[in-house]
């Protein structure tokens, strides 16, 4: 299996925390238990028996490619996928009506990282990417999400459009959001099984994906932009199904 990297302090902490991903701390020379986060993630990586090597700070510098490493990387093994029928297995194991996203070739890992951070903040059971012309897990990925990476799953899928087909003949419903859209986005009713379809930052949700999404709602837009941020968007979904539900 490939090795990839993490970075930042929470982004570790949380590897560390998931399970048997890590398999090496790198750490700068003279960075002390003392610094901010740095102390309880060194005692998580003792208690788990990763080990810990001290190198110059310009090597993590090297290693991080310009990211923000926070004086921490951590050797991970590479990230890996769930199958479809895992996240319907995390739902029951809830006792609660799936909740899933189907991301449709969203291109920015910046973008990909903060639904992830979202989707786990909102109780969503699993996240469906497309193979081709999308971001994956990447280091940059796991970093923006905070950590989120490694408690929500993901399953990479060759075909979105089959693969909602088949969310469908199982039961899921799903919605999708257009500027143009008749529905508001609250007048929707989330307590049935359902797929949240968020579309490409520049063109959208595909036509032959919106085709398939039995709800189309909009989101309410008083300013001169014509949309929100496809990350932005989600969230704002997200916490409205987590909300509906909750009551």
């Amino acid at each position: 299996m490939d090795n990839e990297w993490i970075m930042g302090r929470h982004a570790v902490k949380e590897g560390i925390r998931a399970g048997n991903r890590v398999q090496k701390l790198w750490v700068a020379e003279g960075a002390g238990r003392g610094e901010s986060g740095l102390g309880p993630i060194l005692n998580m990586a003792a208690e788990k028996n990763i080990p810990v090597q001290q190198v110059p700070r310009r090597k993590l510098d090297q290693m991080a490619e310009g990211g923000n490493h926070q004086g921490l990387l951590a050797q991970v093994a590479a990230f890996g996928y769930v199958r479809l029928d895992d996240l319907f297995q995390r739902a029951e194991a809830r006792g609660e009506p799936p909740f899933f996203l189907l991301l449709d070739g969203i291109e920015d890992p910046h973008n990909l990282g903060s639904i992830l951070r979202t989707a786990d903040a909102a109780g969503v059971h699993g996240v469906i990417i497309p193979k081709r012309r999308a971001a994956g897990l990447t280091p940059v990925v796991a970093k923006t999400s905070a950590g989120a990476v490694e408690h929500v799953p993901v399953t990479r899928v060759t075909n979105l459009n089959r693969t909602a087909d088949e969310l469908k003949e199982k039961g899921v419903w799903l919605v999708g959001s257009d500027a143009h859209a008749k529905d508001s986005y609250a007048e929707i009713d989330y307590s049935i099984p359902l797929g949240l379809v968020i579309g490409n930052e520049g063109k959208g949700i595909s036509r032959l994906l919106r085709e398939r999404c039995d709800f189309m709602v909009q989101l309410p837009m008083k300013g001169k932009v014509s949309s929100l941020n496809a990350s932005v968007a989600g969230a704002l979904l997200m916490y409205e199904v987590m909300r509906k539900r909750q009551k």
